[in-house]
Order: C-alpha cells, then sequence, then structure tokens
C-alpha cells in the first residue's frame, strides 16, 4: 500500500477524506524553512520526528522567506537563476549541474512520502509579491507567476503527497498582486491536472476566505489566527468561515507558536502548551477539519547560540534550537489531539453550541461539537459544563474525561439524557483544560 494517495473534499465539503473515503486528518506543522535550511540528514532527522509524533502534514516554502532567493541551502545552492536585468528570475529555475536546489527539494518531497508525510507546498513566500516589511525582493509579475506555476506544477505533479498553499503570510493588496496568485494557480492547474487540493495561507488574523472563497482552485479555507495577543479568539475564524456558503472545509494554518514571544515582544512572555492546545481543540469544535501546530524555533530551524536575528534585531526573538523544540509539550501533546479524533466517526462531527446550558466569556470559552453518537465539550480552564442533554438523540449517556495533556481517560459514570446535567472536571485552573466525552451507551 502506498504511503500517500490522493486526497479529496468529502461529499458535505466539510473535510478532506482519502482516496477510499475515510478522513484525513490534517496535524500540520510550520517548516517553512525545511527545504532552504536542512541538509539530507537533518531533514530526515526532522521529518522522522514529526512521523512518529503522528503529524500528517508538514508546510514549507520553495522560494524561503530569509533570504529564500541570495542565500543557498546547505548544499550552495539557490532557487532560481538571474535574467538579464540581473534579477532572480522566477521563469528560469536553476536546475541542472550535479545536486541543486530542486533535487533537494524532491528529496524532502519524497523523503516525507516514504513517511507517511504529506508536504504542504508553498510556491513561494509571500513577500516575492507583496513585500510588507519582508526581505523580498518582489519577483513576480502575472506573466511570470504563471509561467513558475505551471513549472513547479509540472515537477510535482507525479507526486502523492503534494498539498498546494499559495500566499505565504501575505494578502493580495491591489490588483496585480491578485492577479499574481490567481496565474499563479492557473499555471499549477493546467500542469497538474487538478489532482492535488489547494489552499491559501493569508496573513495573520485574516482568511483565504476574504478574498478567494468563490475561486474554484481554492478547495478549502485556512486562516491564520497568529501571535498577536495573549489570548486569540481562533475559534470565531473557523465558525465564520464554517458558514460561508458554498461549503468549504476550513482549518487554522498558522495559530499561536508555542515559544512565540506573545503579540511578537517577550516582555509579554511566552505562548506555552496550554495556549497550544486551547487554539488546536477550540478550532476543530467550532468546524475546523484539522489543525496546524507551530513552534517558533522550527520554522525557522533556528541553531544559533545566542538571540540575535538580523531579521529582528531587537528582542530575544528565538529561544531554543530546533532540535530542542522537537520535544517541546505542545507539540508531543498533539498526537492525542489526532488520537481523540479518530477515535470517533470524524466526518460526522459539526458544531454544537446548543449543547451547553450556559458558556462562558474570554480565556473560559467553551467549544462543543457532536457527531450521530457521541459529543465532545473543551473547557480550556476545567470549569464545570453544564450540557443539555434533552438535546441529544439517544437516551442514555456514558460520559468520561479525556485528558489533553496525557491522553488518559477518566470513566465519569452513566447519566439519563434528560433536562440539564452538570459535570465537573477532574481538575481546574491554569493548564487544567479537559474534553468532556458523551457516548451512547
Amino acid at each position: 500500500m502506498k504511503k500517500c494517495e490522493d486526497l479529496k473534499i468529502s461529499t458535505d465539503k466539510r473535510f478532506i477524506i482519502k482516496s477510499d473515503g475515510t478522513p484525513f486528518f490534517w496535524l500540520a506543522d510550520t517548516a517553512w524553512e525545511l527545504f532552504h535550511k536542512l541538509d539530507k540528514d537533518e531533514a530526515l532527522e526532522y521529518l522522522a520526528t514529526r512521523a512518529a509524533q503522528q503529524y500528517t502534514v508538514i508546510q514549507a516554502v520553495a522560494l524561503a522567506e530569509f533570504d529564500g532567493l541570495s542565500v543557498p541551502n546547505a548544499y550552495g545552492r539557490v532557487p532560481l537563476q538571474k535574467n538579464n536585468g540581473g534579477d532572480f528570475d522566477p521563469a528560469l529555475p536553476d536546475v541542472g549541474g550535479g545536486y541543486d536546489y530542486w533535487s533537494h527539494v524532491d528529496y524532502i518531497t519524497d523523503t516525507a512520502c516514504s513517511l507517511g508525510l504529506y508536504i504542504g507546498l508553498l510556491p513561494a513566500w509571500g513577500d516575492k509579491f507583496n513585500l510588507l516589511g519582508g526581505a523580498g525582493p518582489v519577483i513576480f509579475t502575472p506573466e511570470n507567476a504563471y509561467i513558475y506555476g505551471k513549472w513547479i506544477g509540472g515537477r510535482y505533479k507525479d507526486r502523492d503527497n503534494i498539498i498546494w498553499i499559495l500566499g505565504g503570510d501575505r494578502q493580495a493588496e491591489d490588483d496585480v498582486q491578485m492577479q499574481i496568485v490567481k496565474n499563479m494557480a492557473a499555471g499549477i492547474k493546467e500542469s497538474t491536472g487538478g489532482r492535488h487540493l489547494m489552499t491559501y495561507h493569508p496573513r495573520g488574523a485574516h482568511s483565504s476566505s476574504e478574498q478567494f472563497h468563490g475561486e474554484s482552485w481554492l478547495d478549502f479555507n485556512m486562516f491564520q489566527s497568529g501571535h498577536g495577543g495573549a489570548y486569540i479568539k481562533n475559534y470565531e475564524y473557523a465558525q465564520k468561515d464554517y458558514g460561508h456558503s458554498p461549503a468549504k472545509p476550513v482549518l487554522d494554518g498558522e495559530p499561536r507558536y508555542e515559544d512565540h514571544s506573545i503579540n511578537f515582544n517577550p516582555e509579554n512572555g511566552y505562548f506555552d502548551e496550554h495556549e497550544v492546545r486551547t487554539a488546536a481543540y477550540h478550532s476543530i469544535l467550532s468546524g475546523s477539519c484539522g489543525h496546524t501546530y507551530g513552534h517558533h524555533s522550527i520554522w525557522s530551524f533556528y541553531t544559533e547560540k545566542n538571540n540575535y536575528n538580523k531579521y529582528f534585531p531587537n528582542s530575544a526573538y528565538f529561544i531554543m534550537n530546533w532540535r530542542e523544540a522537537l520535544r517541546r509539550p505542545g507539540g508531543v501533546q498533539m498526537k492525542y489531539l489526532r488520537e481523540l479524533f479518530m477515535s470517533r466517526d470524524f466526518l460526522e462531527l459539526k458544531p454544537c453550541g446548543e449543547l451547553l446550558g450556559r458558556n462562558y466569556g474570554g480565556a473560559n470559552y467553551i467549544s462543543a461539537a457532536r457527531g450521530k453518537d457521541y459529543a465532545f465539550i473543551y473547557t480550556p480552564n476545567g470549569l464545570d459544563i453544564n450540557v443539555n442533554t434533552g438535546i441529544l438523540k439517544w437516551s442514555v449517556t456514558k460520559a468520561g474525561w479525556f485528558d489533553p495533556r496525557t491522553g488518559e481517560y477518566i470513566y465519569a459514570g452513566s447519566v439519563k439524557n434528560e433536562g440539564t446535567v452538570n459535570f465537573q472536571p477532574p481538575s481546574s485552573g491554569r493548564n487544567c483544560d479537559w474534553v468532556l466525552i458523551l457516548d451512547a451507551v
């Protein structure tokens, strides 16, 4: 059996599924600089670790953010040649002459597939068409975006583990930029025959739905809840996109990174494992078809022994190297997220706020969803949950508590589905989040 197979959208347009109709659970890691920074051995170490931790998608960028055009990869190669004007030209990929840049992308993509991992492939970081303070340079026009899209699509059209992600932390801010995005999508679709799914990675606090929901090439929506505050209501992005018509799957493609400074300022502290879990469970129970984890030192593959970084010279922006970060608790605990949602019929799951007899605001907000014979309710700080059991379609419920920190299950007894029932989690307070599981008897 192949490690990876073609993916498609479910009949109800809410989920990503495999070619045999079984659910595909998107559990991704942001590894933006993967092709640019790591050599073969390092890439294998990273990919094997994430595969063992039950991730399914690796989001990586072909033309990377950190001087990805001019600073060579681990083998001294850059992705593009320069044209007669002395500019890096996306119509002139630098191929040939031994183990070139794109051969290394091939190696990493194929190694990922051998481990059962899909590559969420960004053809370019967004600063290559919308600078917006990035390293750039801006190299794309509507004309060469189509040429480059057709070329990169053709190169990877026969790979089984590709998911295309356009954008790259940017919005299209004028008609030219909008046409660049559309032409790149058209080039990829033409050369691949449309066999791979495609989405768009927007800048923080935005969703692909804002600009591209009606585009036929956009198979599912991706939002970036981002890093801009101590408590980010990412469930609101999921709820909004879930409500769009026509329906398309949705997920958070860049939530708050573990060990990233809150609102980009170390004086605010750093996001920890609790915020990582809260973002994940809220998003899926609000309608997302999966989730992307991120660690600040992994997307950048940070290795320096001090905190100076030329892109962010005024703050201690990275606080550990990427190998240490691979085993940070929030990232490791994502496997329990996947195990929980795949333990029931995931394709039945729908948001169901009406299950709650009452809810809280702010950091205590509770999310709820249900399938035909089960329900999941997430309380981020272990506050009690009032459940309108009478709306469930079965008469007796077996209740239990799922611990997102350990993956353990605690049986909590059975109740008749008559009126409102109050459930008290095993513990409460900071870092005491729980999932209440209700199963039909």
